[in-house]
C-alpha cells in the first residue's frame, strides 16, 4: 500500500480478523496556513503529463482521502506528508451479530496507533476491555510484519501507478480526462489492485476505461475505473477522490488521556 485503496484491503483483513474475534465472544456470551493546496501544474500538449503531474506528492499539504477497491470495500482518512502521518478508515458491518465497526489506525512517522469504535455492541466492547481511546501498538507483538498500515508517501490510492500506464489519455470538453489503463502494464499496477482476478479478465485487463478530475487547485480531485465483469466477477468500480488541500487537519500523535497501550485483545484482533 505500495499504500493503496487496496490498503482496504489490509484493513478489510484486519476487520475480519476483529469480526472473527467479536463472534466468537459472542457465542461465549494538511498544512500552515495554506488554503489553496500545491500551485496548478503548468500545462502541457500531452494530457497524461499533465495528470500525472497533479498527482499528490511529499510537498503537499495535508488532505483528506476516500475510496473504494475493486472488491467494493470502502476507505477513508487523511494523509500529510510533510508528518509523515496518515490516518485509515474502514466501516465493518456484520449483520448476523447486529453490530458495526469502525477501525481507524493512525501512523505518525515510526510510531503507530488503532481505535475500534462499537455500534450496537457497547457490552461486546467492554467485555473485551477495547478502550474507546486510541491504543498505541508495540509492532514487536504484530506477528505480520505488513499486519498494520504505515506511511507509505503521498497517493494512497496509487494514482501515479495507475496513470503511468494509461493510454490515449484525452481531455473533454468538461475539463475531465478519459482513457484507458492497462493493468499488466507493471507488476505495481497488479499489487495495488490486489482483489482483482486479472487472470480472469484476460485481455479486457489492458485497456479498462477510466476517468479523471483535476481541481481549480491543481491536485488530482478523482480517478475512477470501470472494471468490466469477467467469469463470475460483476462489473465493477476502482474510486479515488483526494480533496481538501491544505484545509485538512494536521496528523499527530495523540496524547495524554486520548491514548494508551493497546491491550492483548487488540493483538488478537491483528494477530487473527
Amino acid at each position: 500500500m505500495t499504500q493503496r485503496i487496496g490498503t482496504a484491503g489490509l484493513l478489510r483483513r484486519v476487520a475480519a480478523g476483529a469480526t472473527a474475534v467479536l463472534a466468537a465472544t459472542t457465542l461465549l456470551a494538511g498544512c500552515s496556513g495554506d488554503t489553496g493546496g500545491t500551485s496548478a501544474p503548468s500545462k502541457s500538449p500531452d494530457p497524461k503529463t499533465d495528470l500525472l503531474a497533479a498527482v499528490p506528492d511529499e510537498k503537499d499539504p495535508a488532505f483528506r482521502f476516500s475510496g473504494t477497491d475493486e472488491t467494493g470495500s470502502a476507505v477513508s482518512g487523511l494523509v500529510d506528508p510533510a508528518a509523515k502521518g496518515t490516518e485509515l478508515t474502514v466501516i465493518e458491518k456484520d449483520a448476523e451479530a447486529g453490530f458495526t465497526m469502525k477501525l481507524s489506525f493512525r501512523v505518525v512517522e515510526e510510531r503507530s496507533f488503532m481505535k475500534v469504535d462499537f455500534d450496537g455492541a457497547d457490552e461486546l466492547a467492554a467485555l473485551l476491555k477495547l478502550p474507546k481511546k486510541w491504543m498505541e501498538l508495540d509492532e514487536t507483538k504484530i506477528e505480520d510484519p505488513e499486519g498494520v498500515p504505515g506511511y507509505e508517501g503521498a497517493d494512497p490510492g496509487n494514482t501515479g501507478v495507475i496513470l503511468r500506464v494509461a493510454d490515449g489519455v484525452a481531455k473533454q470538453a468538461d475539463g475531465s480526462y478519459t482513457g484507458t489503463v492497462d493493468l499488466t502494464g507493471d507488476p505495481a499496477v497488479a499489487e495495488a489492485m490486489e482483489g482483482l482476478d486479472l487472470a480472469a479478465l484476460a485481455d479486457k485487463a489492458k485497456a479498462v476505461p477510466f476517468t479523471a478530475t483535476v481541481g481549480p487547485d491543481g491536485n488530482l480531485a478523482t480517478l475512477t475505473l470501470d472494471i468490466p465483469a469477467a467469469g463470475k466477477k460483476k462489473a465493477a468500480k476502482y474510486a479515488v477522490k483526494y480533496y481538501d488541500f491544505g484545509t485538512a487537519p494536521k496528523i499527530t500523535a495523540p496524547t495524554g488521556d486520548d491514548v494508551q497501550a493497546a491491550p492483548a485483545s487488540a493483538y488478537e484482533m491483528l494477530n487473527g
